[in-house]
């Protein structure tokens, strides 16, 4: 730890704070009169009289991003016009795959599967049949219905959806959810 002005301890982190904005701080620019009167812009040197450090020049030079690097945007439910235009059978759904029966791990394999290539399509919208769960006693109940939403929001899912919402009883109701589906980004000579 160093002691700063006014005696007050800086820690480690308020230590390597000021070292990022210290590092990134170019000199001030010194002008100087031409024997005629007209200003000249030169740069001062390492030899010359230090550059102060004021609140603007820290402003214009922000610290290091020293915390953890951006996560994806958050999911973001449907909104309520889209979703009372399925349920009124108004919007169409461009693709659905049912993981009823289907083990943890192939439910997960085949909902990436299907979500990939149903961006391939061009789906915008596509439903997700997932079950309400096993009927009462039966041990584990719903473990699909659970474990669909969590997967949507992991990083390998997040390249094919947008958000998600439970879909209306139509289409399922509890047992299924609406997964909307960002545009496939094309690579250039892909056509």
């Amino acid at each position: 730890m160093t002691t700063g002005r006014k005696g007050r301890r800086l820690s480690d982190e308020d230590v390597k704070l000021w070292d990022g904005v210290t590092s990134s701080v170019e000199p001030l620019r010194k002008r100087r009169r031409k024997p005629d009167g007209a200003s000249e812009d030169e740069e001062t040197t390492a030899t010359s009289e230090p550059a102060i450090v004021t609140r603007k020049t820290i402003a214009a030079h922000p610290a290091p991003n020293l915390s953890k690097p951006k996560s994806p945007p958050s999911l973001a439910p449907l909104e309520r016009r889209l979703k009372q235009k399925l349920r009124r059978g108004r919007a169409g759904i461009d693709a659905r795959v049912d993981l009823h029966g289907d083990t943890q791990a192939q439910a997960h394999d085949r909902l990436l599967r299907f979500l990939h290539v149903s961006q391939d399509k061009g789906a915008a919208l596509v439903l997700v049949i997932t079950g309400k769960g096993g009927k009462p006693g039966s041990g584990e109940r719903g473990v699909l219905k659970r474990q669909v939403p969590i997967w949507l929001g992991l990083p390998e899912f997040r390249g094919y959806v947008i958000g998600f919402d439970t879909a209306s009883i139509a289409h399922g109701g509890e047992g299924a959810l609406y997964v909307r589906l960002r545009k496939k980004r094309g690579l250039p000579g892909d056509d």
